[in-house]
This record gives structure tokens, sequence and C-alpha cells, in this order.
């Protein structure tokens, strides 16, 4: 599994075949069809292991009812170069979900928003958290560090994304 991951996130997964990546971790398309049944069974056990990195990281997060702490935390994570090839696999499976309505890709986007939402909603004051202002506060700034990392990964201009999502990120936390 780690071997393929590793092929996954230098390469990506939409063009994914079998062959060149049993060839480049040293296996066969055998061994990868009986351990994954499929190449779809391949594709969801990768973005099981995605997705597993992605949360480890959001529980590391602190949830001390700062959101502002918190969204400045996740995009330092992000701009991080060493994050680079994760987040160009999360945006590949991101944008493949959006137009899969079966198979291994169906519903990841959906899971994704709802994980980061979940997490931003832990750092908010209680008093807020499940309010419609408390919603809306979180949406926008998963959308400003969605829209900063997307940036960010086109350009690689880290330090325009960082000001601008620092700038974006205060004005919407009202600081």
């Amino acid at each position: 599994m780690e071997a393929a991951y590793t092929y996954v996130l230098a390469n990506g997964l939409t063009e994914l075949s079998l062959r060149p990546i049993a060839d480049a971790i040293g296996s066969s398309t055998g061994v990868l069809r009986f351990l994954f049944g499929s190449r779809d069974g391949l594709v969801a056990a990768v973005l099981q292991r995605a997705r597993t990195d992605e949360l480890q990281m959001l529980a590391r997060l602190p949830t001390d009812g700062d959101l502002l702490a918190v969204t400045t935390a996740v995009w330092t994570w992000l701009a991080d170069p060493a994050h680079a090839a994760l987040l160009r696999l999360w945006t590949e499976t991101y944008s493949t979900s959006l137009k899969a309505v079966d198979g291994p890709w169906a519903g990841h986007a959906a899971r994704t928003v709802t994980d980061w939402l979940t997490v931003l909603a832990r750092s908010q004051p209680t008093s807020v958290r499940n309010t419609a202002a408390g919603r809306a506060q979180r949406t926008a700034m998963l959308a400003v560090l969605r829209g900063g990392m997307l940036d960010l990964l086109a350009t690689g201009d880290r330090t325009r994304t960082t000001r601008a999502v620092h700038s974006a990120l205060a004005s919407i936390s009202g600081g």
C-alpha cells in the first residue's frame, strides 16, 4: 500500500492503470488485483490512505475556541512545500469526485468538506458553533483556505498567497 501511495503521490490517480504502477513498485498486476480487487479497489484504497493523512493532520490542530488560530495553522501546513504532492493529489481527487456518481470517487469531495468543517467547528466557541453565523464563518474560512491552496499550487507564490489568506481570514474572523 505504501509503495502504491508513494507512486500515486508522484503520478496522480485519474490516468492510473495497474501495469505502470505494478512495474514502478516492483510488483505485478496479478498481485495488485489480488490485494485490491481491481483498479477501482486500488483507487479506493489510495483515497482512504490520503484521507487518513489528512485526518491525522486535522486531529493535531488545537480546539481551543480560536477559529482564526486554527485556520492560520491549517494554512501554515498547506503552504509547506513538503505537502505539495499530497495537496496536488487532494486537488485531483476532489475535482474528479465532483463528477463521479459511483465508484471509488463518489462522495469523496463531500466527505472532505464535512471533515474540514467538523474540525473548524470544534475550534469555534460553543456559543457560536451551532448558529447560522458560525456555519457561515467556518464555511468562508474553508473557502479561503481551499482557494489559497489552489492558487499556491498553480503559481508557487507562497508570499503573495500567504498574505492574501491571512488578510481574508482576519477579515472573516472580525480581526
